[in-house]
């Protein structure tokens, strides 16, 4: 095992130790995920992963990738002691807490230029992604080619804005977050979440070809 698994194992069960120790019936009540076993199932786009002291584990079982791991223990571990409702749209860089320039950088290129380089010249294969994974147009008042609102957490939900290139202007993208996001994720995760989220609309677009 090289050294950098041996870390990311070390990681892992330091999170799994932490998780043993929460309770897990008012998280439950909290975040609004189910108790299940001795832990909880937590929806994650369009798939449910099972959370416990035990482990993580998808429907088949296995051990998801240690990024997913890492956001579906920080979303258990960092539960608010309250439930936190603001269901304003807001970019990643409006957050009050600190969102540093790495984790701004790091959301502009996974996210928002991932989506808009793939797509690009495709509204239809993105609006068929975002319908697979869930999605459903949200009308905000403003007019985009896609305004797509995709649930990635329980009480998380981010908002995809599209606007084609045309004769005069180049695509744009934009993906917000509900206001209360940085209440129930660090700053770190919310940037990986909106990556996983980018990666899930380009698999399913493939998928679907």
């Amino acid at each position: 095992m090289f050294k950098g698994a041996e870390i990311f194992e070390t990681h892992y069960n330091d999170y799994c130790l932490k998780i043993s120790q929460c309770d897990f019936e008012e998280a439950a009540k909290i975040l609004k995920v189910e108790l299940k076993g001795n832990g909880v199932s937590i929806p994650f786009i369009n798939h449910n992963y099972q959370v416990s002291g035990k482990g993580i584990q998808d429907e088949s079982g296995s051990r998801p990738d240690y990024g997913l791991c890492v956001i579906l223990a920080k979303y258990l571990l960092l539960c608010p002691n309250r439930i936190h409702e603001d269901l304003r749209w807001a970019s990643f860089k409006d957050f009050k807490k600190d969102a540093s320039f790495v984790n701004g950088n790091f959301f502009s290129s996974d996210t928002e230029m991932a989506v808009l380089k793939h797509f690009s010249g495709n509204i239809q294969g993105l609006i068929r992604a975002g319908k697979k994974l869930g999605g459903s147009h949200l009308d905000i008042g403003v007019s985009y080619d896609v305004s797509m609102k995709i649930d990635v957490l329980p009480r998380i939900s981010l908002l995809v804005l599209f606007n084609d290139r045309d004769n005069q202007f180049d695509a744009q993208c934009m993906v917000l977050f509900q206001r209360h996001s940085e209440f129930y994720l660090d700053p770190e995760s919310l940037a990986m979440i909106g990556a996983g989220l980018a990666r899930h609309l380009i698999r399913a677009e493939k998928e679907a070809q």
